[in-house]
């Protein structure tokens, strides 16, 4: 079985990193070495993770410079110096199903270089019927809006683009070497997720759409912000937050 990693970045995610950590211990899959990368957090996040007793090998990545994508980052080019050839990445305040692991193996091993999973809402924090259906839908239009966008037509791509979600997502450790990564920039200039897809597409294409690859998203930014803003900060960072500390929705 080849080497698989699961990255999860962190900031500041102590009392949300232990249903993400007991989500991935059930996990149908467990041969996998979880790197949570600690992204210069000031609360306690690494020694949450240091004490869960995890039935899978854990490694703690200090990251300093902040934003999403550069601890992301990190993470990927801890795990392949540590000779993972499978990666796979969710966050901090998200709980991937039961076969997610699983999952991810079966479709890198048919053949996959990238695959981009399905977001739905966390059950336990009780969505709404518009939380469930209506703004899962307007960010699937999106998506389909993002497919005729000129930036995303270039000539030089190999295959179509399609919806990707930072927390739900897998690749091997050669395509991630050889597109280049994640890029490293702060969580309010950019889509890192996107950006690692447009990179893939130049050098792949083996790249899939995975509905059955499900990872639990968090509503709390949704519910900060509201959906329009939302939205808008989902499209190219249309809308920001006036401070780059009310970025981190707690």
């Amino acid at each position: 079985m080849r080497p698989l990693a699961v990255i999860v970045p962190a900031y500041n995610e102590s009392r949300s990193i232990g249903a993400t950590l007991a989500a991935l211990a059930a996990q149908t899959d467990t041969g996998f070495t979880l790197v949570v990368v600690d992204n210069a957090s000031t609360d306690d996040t690494a020694e949450v993770v240091r004490s869960f007793p995890a039935p899978f090998p854990v490694e703690v990545v200090r990251e300093d410079e902040p934003g999403a994508g550069t601890a992301a980052d990190t993470g990927f080019r801890h795990a392949i110096s540590r000779g993972a050839v499978l990666l796979a990445r969710t966050d901090a305040d998200c709980l991937p199903a039961p076969d997610w692991v699983a999952t991810a193996r079966r479709h890198l091993g048919a053949g996959a270089e990238l695959v981009c999973g399905r977001s739905v809402p966390r059950r336990d924090e009780r969505p709404s019927i518009a939380e469930r259906y209506v703004f899962p839908g307007a960010v699937r239009l999106a998506a389909l809006y993002g497919r005729w966008r000129r930036a995303h037509r270039d000539p030089s791509f190999r295959t179509p683009y399609v919806l990707i979600h930072g927390h739900n997502l897998a690749l091997t450790a050669d395509l991630y070497q050889r597109c280049g990564g994640t890029a490293r920039e702060r969580l309010e200039d950019g889509s890192e997720d996107v950006t690692l897809l447009n990179r893939a597409r130049r050098h792949t294409d083996r790249i899939v759409r995975a509905e059955d690859l499900v990872v639990e998203n968090s509503l709390r930014r949704l519910r900060a912000w509201g959906a329009k803003r939302t939205l808008l900060w989902y499209w190219d960072r249309r809308w920001r937050p006036a401070g780059s500390g009310e970025v981190h929705v707690r």
